[in-house]
């Protein structure tokens, strides 16, 4: 199961002398398959709220569960074991490793999984020509723009084949072609093999392909559209 379950939740941080609440007693659960945005203006508590259900970050408050596995009581090497098996990244600093090239930065997630190597260039290639990355395999970061790095860290999240995508504005450097192009790949992910996405984006055209929209302000859900 690829449900998501965050139950009163909160988190906060301390900015200078001041306590900034980023999550505030938050409640929140996500059906397995759904294709969800949480959209919010900046500061509304959006990437926390991916980094937690991600478990890059920890709650000081409240329970947060994929399936039937607590991540809010998981040790450090249970949560990345649990990363590794089962959620996909997309960051918008893109995290690539700048000394490896796109087909290695891609390849790097079925190395830690342990896929066996005759089982890597069918996964990858096929990945990076659907995101019009074909023939860049040899390419290091520094050489692509921007938007051909995010299509790379897209291409990473997707290959170990897990069972919930977690993306963090993943179309801001993208024009509108590769936007397009890129939620196409996404919704045909969802609906055939029924990945869990949640997003976080004031994109418009994120915000239009999803199928349920969850604004938030001040680190609460201000209003739950499903479509």
């Amino acid at each position: 199961m690829s449900g998501i379950l965050v139950r009163q939740v909160s988190k906060q941080y301390r900015e200078t002398e001041a306590v900034v609440r980023a999550i505030d007693a938050l409640d929140l659960s996500i059906g397995e398959g759904e294709f969800t945005v949480i959209a919010g203006p900046s500061g509304s508590g959006k990437t926390t709220l991916l980094n937690l259900v991600g478990g890059l970050d920890r709650p000081d408050t409240g329970e947060i569960f994929l399936g039937d596995e607590a991540l809010h009581a998981m040790s450090e090497s249970e949560l990345t074991d649990l990363r590794l098996r089962r959620i996909g990244f997309v960051f918008q600093a893109f995290n690539l490793i700048p000394v490896l090239t796109v087909y290695e930065n891609v390849q790097f997630i079925l190395q830690i999984q342990g896929v066996a190597g005759p089982e890597h260039a069918p996964r990858i290639l096929p990945l990076l020509e659907e995101l019009g990355l074909k023939g860049m395999e040899n390419r290091f970061p520094p050489q692509l723009s921007g938007g051909q790095q995010q299509r790379v860290a897209v291409a990473r999240a997707m290959v170990g084949q897990p069972r919930v995508i977690l993306a963090d504005e993943p179309t801001a450097n993208l024009d509108s072609e590769n936007a397009v192009a890129l939620l196409g790949l996404m919704k045909r992910l969802n609906g055939e093999q029924g990945v869990t996405f949640l997003f976080s984006s004031h994109d418009p055209r994120v915000i239009d392909t999803a199928r349920r929209v969850i604004r938030l302000r001040d680190g609460r859900i201000e209003s739950d559209e499903r479509r």
